[in-house]
């Protein structure tokens, strides 16, 4: 008898095919969509049984209404910013691949700049995934949204597409600047000699250089060395710039070089952020220098307040501001050793 009931044939009580297939057509007026989604699926939140059912022309045409309603709020879409509305047609059976394709239509009052499309399909399966195939002109772009990754943003290969990119990654970049402690305390560490502003410019520059080449190298995924690796690094660059400081006294500045060698590092740290912010694969160009050019205003904010500030007190008193030099780079040394420490010994955090 166990042998019986192991070798006779039982139907599968589990998904056959855990998919979606959503293809959408950019066009200038609307966005043409198909939507292809297994009998399973659908018989399973429509309580059909058995799916087999909705291979019925019958039963589908009695039902379109009732499917059309359930998979249409399940995919948003929106262009720019702004949601849109499908205009969904009757539902087609596809035998072959025991499943059900409809059509829909999104108008458009303008070309988009931004197509957002977001969608968790069947809820009930957590291991379903969406294929998503978007078309426009000659130009194939492909994603898979999950429970994981509900939402895919698609930046057009036009002007409009070209502008939204800045948009979003141009204050992207700004930001980032400005709330990253140890970029920030980097740049002070090497303003607090002072200096005229060509040499504060020329250090600057040289920072600004080399970080942007190693930003596009990791972006690009051209060499890409672990976070393990970099984040530590920044940290000792941070205690190198203010024990410099302590040390050169009447020296040879070479803070330009100091930036310049350095700033290699930093890149590959910025990368690391534009990484996680997904990249759009057709405007690779133009968020790469949407966000430097974010960075780079956000350096010069720094910059222009930082060294404002320290030529006032100087311009005061020559020896308040050698005092604050000697104090501002025991902070950044400091600062330094301990953002070390915590990212070599303490990567989980440290309080």
């Amino acid at each position: 008898m166990v042998v019986a009931a192991v070798l006779v044939p039982r139907t599968a009580l589990t998904h056959p095919v855990p998919f979606s297939y959503l293809d959408l057509r950019l066009q200038p007026t609307a966005i043409e969509g198909t939507l292809v989604a297994h009998i399973f699926d659908v018989a399973h939140d429509l309580n059909v049984a058995p799916p087999e059912k909705l291979l019925e022309p019958s039963v589908v045409a009695q039902r379109a209404g009732a499917i059309i309603e359930l998979l249409s709020p399940r995919l948003m879409l929106g262009a720019d910013g702004t949601p849109l509305r499908g205009e969904w047609s009757n539902v087609e059976i596809v035998a072959d691949r025991q499943s059900l394709r409809l059509h829909v239509r999104y108008p458009l009052a303008s070309p988009a700049g931004t197509l957002t499309v977001a969608t968790i399909m069947f809820p009930y399966d957590p291991q379903h995934q969406t294929f998503l195939n978007i078309y426009e002109r000659d130009a194939l772009t492909q994603a898979i949204l999950d429970r994981g990754r509900i939402q895919f943003d698609y930046f057009a290969g036009t002007r409009q597409g070209a502008l939204a990119v800045v948009r979003k990654f141009l204050p992207s970049g700004i930001h980032h600047i400005l709330v990253g402690p140890d970029h920030l305390l980097f740049l002070v560490g090497l303003l607090l000699l002072g200096g005229t502003i060509r040499q504060l410019a020329v250090v600057v520059t040289a920072f600004t250089v080399a970080h942007s080449i190693t930003l596009s190298l990791a972006a690009l995924n051209i060499v890409t060395p672990p976070a393990r690796i970099i984040e530590p690094a920044i940290a000792l660059s941070i205690v190198y710039v203010g024990a410099d400081n302590l040390l050169v006294r009447d020296g040879r500045d070479v803070r330009a070089w100091i930036a310049f060698a350095f700033g290699f590092i930093h890149g590959f740290g910025f990368a690391n952020v534009l990484r996680e912010m997904d990249l759009p694969p057709r405007a690779l160009g133009w968020s790469l220098f949407s966000f430097n050019l974010g960075v780079e205003i956000g350096q010069l904010i720094v910059v222009v307040a930082v060294a404002s500030v320290l030529s006032a007190l100087r311009s005061r008193s020559e020896e308040v501001g050698r005092r604050l030099a000697f104090a501002g780079s025991i902070v950044v040394m400091a600062a330094g050793t301990f953002w070390f420490i915590q990212r070599v010994f303490f990567p989980g955090g440290l309080s």
